[in-house]
């Protein structure tokens, strides 16, 4: 048996260290001679940054850590692979890379961006007829890959927003004059991380007033509207907002205060500001005291609360994508198929990766109210059972134990 190699890329979660667990332990299960992390994904490998996973996990205790630990273990990038035709030499040294090093099987582990890597990769090894096979290992906490039912990583993040948001409503009621708390939740052009909030309403809690997602035209003077109507109502009011949503224009809320001047390889722009865009313009037409809360990078790091149902299918996707390589697949990425609501189950099922590289996956229309301030039962239904259950974190001197990369480079 020859050797693989894995990396991840994108944005982290707190879960994509149990799909690198999975895809180590199943390639060493079945016989991989050595299981190489590419440091900071393909551009990682082009510099030739590359550990030999084994010096990285001597014990069961340093496993144990990485599924706790969140965020990229072999850390990531954003890496655009040029399009293969003019651009040979970047692919023949990823090539020459990869055969110096006895690789069989390439894994990757990202969203729709790295998925655009493996078909790439996959494609141009068909080309020149190579043995290597590539398979994508799917992530992200926005939910939006197209095909398969969700995302390793989503239901982590959403626990944690409908957690946090059932906070900030208790923290709200405290006063008796009026506040309104504006949450900007992520998510970019999809709308299921911040529908998540939702899931706050139960016997002891009222649940947000408002939810607005990206699927939706934003209006600011209906919303602005909305809000004076919800005041009528009630002194405490919790409002749940995209940072992608979009005035008619086209433009971002965030873009009417913000000029956004950073932008990554793929094109996406960095999105912030929109809660506090909208909080100014409360403040400014109803004199209120207002809270921008923005959840941003502590909504894809919080292992202390992750969900231990995406643990565990962060982990079957690892290994599922090593199934499927070492069976001769290559151009696919893994996909979660739920095949029962009540008691819930979902397979792991590979799919051409074509389908998925660079496609946006939207919440459906039939489950945002009508008004577009908030979101159906159905919708709700379909989270509760990526929240469920929990792993608990390994307590050292009071604090969460992780671990982190200490090896250096294994190749020259």
């Amino acid at each position: 048996m020859k050797n693989i190699i894995v990396g991840q890329s994108g944005g982290p979660t707190a879960v994509i260290n149990s799909s690198l667990l999975g895809v180590y332990k199943t390639a060493k299960d079945r016989g991989a001679d050595k299981v190489y992390g590419m440091v900071h994904g393909i551009k990682g490998l082009l510099d030739r940054n590359i550990v030999d996973l084994s010096t990285c996990f001597k014990t069961n205790l340093d496993t144990d850590l990485l599924k706790r630990t969140p965020s990229s273990f072999l850390g990531s990038c954003r890496y655009k692979l040029p399009d293969i035709e003019g651009n040979e030499d970047t692919y023949e040294k990823i090539f020459k890379i990869l055969n110096e090093l006895d690789i069989c099987a390439f894994f990757y582990i990202g969203g729709n961006d790295s998925m655009d890597t493996i078909t790439k990769l996959s494609d141009y090894g068909i080309q020149i007829k190579s043995h290597i096979r590539f398979i994508g290992v799917p992530k992200t906490i926005d939910n939006d890959l197209a095909i398969t039912d969700h995302t390793p990583g989503y239901g982590s993040a959403a626990k944690y927003i409908a957690a946090t948001t059932k906070e900030i409503i208790r923290d709200g009621r405290v006063y008796d004059y009026p506040v309104v708390s504006v949450i900007e939740v992520m998510g970019r052009n999809a709308g299921w991380l911040t529908a998540a909030a939702a899931l706050s309403e139960g016997e002891d809690c009222e649940g947000v007033d408002a939810i607005y997602l990206p699927e939706i035209v934003f209006d600011v003077d209906k919303f602005l509207e909305n809000v004076g109507n919800l005041l009528k109502k009630d002194r405490s009011i919790v409002i749940a907002v995209s940072e992608g949503v979009k005035v008619a224009d086209g433009r971002y809320v965030c873009e009417l205060a913000d000029h956004v001047d950073y932008v990554d390889a793929f094109g996406h722009k960095q999105l912030a500001g929109t809660a506090r865009y909208l909080a100014s313009k409360i403040d400014e037409k109803y004199g209120i005291k207002t809270r921008a809360i923005e959840l941003s990078s502590l909504q894809r790091c919080a292992s202390h609360i992750m969900s231990r149902v995406d643990m565990t299918e962060a982990f079957n996707a690892g290994g599922a994508a090593v199934k499927a390589a070492f069976e001769g697949l290559t151009g696919h990425v893994i996909t979660l198929k739920r095949v029962s609501d009540d008691p819930y189950m979902c397979i792991t099922e590979p799919a051409d990766v074509h389908f998925v590289a660079n496609v946006e996956k939207k919440v459906p229309l039939e489950w945002i109210t009508d008004d577009g301030a908030n979101v159906k039962p159905e919708l709700v239904h379909y989270i509760m059972p990526l929240i469920q259950a929990e792993i608990a974190p390994l307590w050292i001197n009071g604090l969460p134990r992780h671990i982190r990369l200490m090896t250096k480079s294994t190749i020259k």
